[in-house]
């Protein structure tokens, strides 16, 4: 290597100690962390009962975001790349000047120390002078030349380097990254089936089965109509069976859940919102007409023809005694609801029934607080376009919007099944949250023994490892109904060890998970000396319904579970 390159870069190299390194932001360790937590999150997730569910949302975020920060560093590797580009042309240009100017400054140097002694022994001091400083500054000048092209070399390198390191580096997070993502994938497609309820359906009932539980939950007589003196229900935490511990699966409303909550329109009448604002809540994509024609004709079931408005004075849907409690405008948003459904009716049926599967209908007028809401909603009807509105409603939804997707009550989605009984528009309704159906022997209860909800868990786990033993796990305390076997709590048992899996015979705790965004138990899990499993919460209801005794049942998506 020439000595002047030599020289130039040593002088670099001592002064390198008086300059600061170039300091480049580095978000890589923080994507390498965020990776690692994913990757325990998904070992945590594979071990789980419930595969993902409580991270799902959290990894997806994680992922999001370091995808995220991924393309931020790959832009700004991008953008270091061009200033390395740009650098490395402007050096170019200054090449061919460092070579002059090192050589320069290597000749200059070695006669300073001559020079220098000329100016003192040389005759003509001040011109002498004059040459010596003139030939001193023509060295500083060759010399910060050099030092500013060299520091550019230096400068340069350490950023290629680094930029080099960060690309390796983002390779490796990426290729770690694509392998999660690719896992994860995997995971969320068996999640979505887990928590679709389909999981053999989970353990599909054959259609024999669905129709035995839709048997079994119309003998329940559920109430669809407030206006109804039938109870329907319980709340049994205050009645002793004369057993414990002791179970009881709690339903929240009636499984409906369409349109007007006629118990959540007496809630909101109370808190002070009108008839119009109801109406728009439970139907909001319909519109209000003040203008219907009046003498519409509606062809009622076993009485004839009336007009619309003589037809709305004979419903029997609400209590009147919600108007003196300052649920005036309940009636009125009811009225017009059963106008527009009386007038959808003759629009799709040319006719329409008088009880809960239509409107209740009777002979005598309703009279008083009704016969009030009904006139002053005369010729109201809610418009589906051109048409009278398909206004379904019912009873008591259980704080939910069913067909809207939506809590029915007081400020955001509730956190808790607290949260919830506390704000939901028709809590004040005795079908709000109960238990269905009762055993006399045990004070006319819904109330089940440990060992009733560890045969339930163990009917769903052999259901589950083979669905060819559903035809046998109908209700142990009835006759098969097709004159099969039914396997009772010990044959299931022994079903269960012969398949290698460990079944309850008694249960400790029943937890629940739920969407309270949208109203529907998305998980049981139990636990037991059978160990721990949880199920989805469609997949427990069904072999609950099919299995439990008497004609004890869950009736809706949303249930929880009381423990005394």
């Amino acid at each position: 290597m020439k000595k002047w390159v030599l020289y130039a870069l040593g002088i670099v190299c001592v002064l390198a100690f008086f300059f600061p390194r170039p300091v480049f932001a580095d978000e890589l360790e923080d994507i390498a962390k965020k990776i690692t937590e994913i990757q325990k999150l998904l070992e945590e997730s594979k071990k789980a009962s419930k595969p993902l569910e409580d991270n799902l949302q959290q990894v997806e975020n994680d992922i999001r975001s370091i995808e995220n920060s991924i393309y931020g560093i790959e832009q700004g590797i991008t953008d270091k790349e061009k200033e390395i580009q740009i650098e490395e042309k402007e050096l170019d240009s200054r090449r061919a000047v460092l070579d002059v100017r090192v050589r320069q400054y290597y000749k200059h140097s070695r006669s300073y120390v001559g020079n220098s002694i000329g100016v003192f022994l040389g005759n003509n001091l001040p011109n002498a002078l004059r040459k010596f400083f003139i030939q001193q500054k023509s060295i500083q000048t060759d010399r910060d030349g050099i030092l500013k092209v060299a520091f550019l070399i230096v400068n340069l390198q350490e950023k290629k380097l680094t930029l080099e390191d960060e690309k390796t580096r983002l390779t490796a997070l990426k290729t770690s990254l694509d392998k999660e993502k690719a896992f994860f994938a995997t995971e969320v497609a068996k999640v979505k089936d887990y928590q679709g309820g389909l999981e053999n359906e989970i353990a599909s009932l054959t259609a024999q089965q669905q129709q035995i539980v839709a048997q079994r939950l119309a003998s329940l007589n559920i109430p669809r109509s407030a206006g109804t003196s039938a109870r329907g229900c319980s709340d049994d935490r205050g009645v002793d069976p004369g057993f414990s511990p002791r179970f009881a699966f709690f339903t929240y409303g009636a499984p409906h859940r369409n349109g007007l909550n006629q118990y959540g329109a007496f809630g909101r009448a109370k808190t002070g919102q009108n008839e119009e604002q109801i109406l728009s809540e439970y139907y909001p994509n319909f519109s209000l007409k003040k203008d219907y024609d009046q003498n519409s004709q509606v062809n009622v079931d076993g009485y004839g023809s009336f007009s619309i408005e003589d037809y709305i004075k004979h419903i029997y849907e609400v209590p009147n005694s919600w108007g003196d409690e300052g649920g005036m405008a309940a009636l009125k948003a009811q009225a017009v609801a059963a106008r527009s459904y009386a007038l959808n009716s003759m629009q799709r049926n040319g006719s329409i029934c008088t009880t809960e599967s239509c409107q209740v209908f009777q002979e005598g007028e309703k009279g008083g607080n009704w016969a009030i809401a009904a006139e002053a909603t005369r010729g109201w009807v809610m418009m589906d376009g051109d048409s009278p509105g398909f206004t379904q409603y019912a009873s008591t939804h259980g704080g939910y919007i069913l067909n809207l997707g939506k809590f029915d009550g007081s400020g955001g989605n509730p956190g808790s099944f607290a949260e919830l009984n506390e704000r939901a528009y028709d809590k004040e309704s005795p079908w709000f949250y109960c238990d269905w159906g009762a055993r006399s022997e045990y004070s006319s209860t819904a109330w089940l023994k440990a060992d009733e909800v560890a045969d339930i868990a163990n009917t769903v786990l052999l259901a589950r490892k083979d669905s060819s033993t559903g035809d046998h796990l109908y209700q142990p305390d009835k006759p098969h109904p097709s004159g099969g076997e039914v396997w009772n709590q010990d044959r299931v048992r022994q079903e269960l060890r012969s398949r290698n899996i460990t079944p309850y015979s008694s249960v400790s705790d029943v937890s629940v998970s739920a969407d309270f965004g949208g109203g529907k138990t998305t998980s049981i899990t139990i636990n037991g000396d059978g160990g721990s499993n949880s199920f989805s919460g469609d997949e427990f209801k069904s072999w609950f319904n099919l299995r439990a005794p008497a004609n004890i049942q869950i009736v809706g998506p949303l249930y929880n579970v009381e423990r005394l």
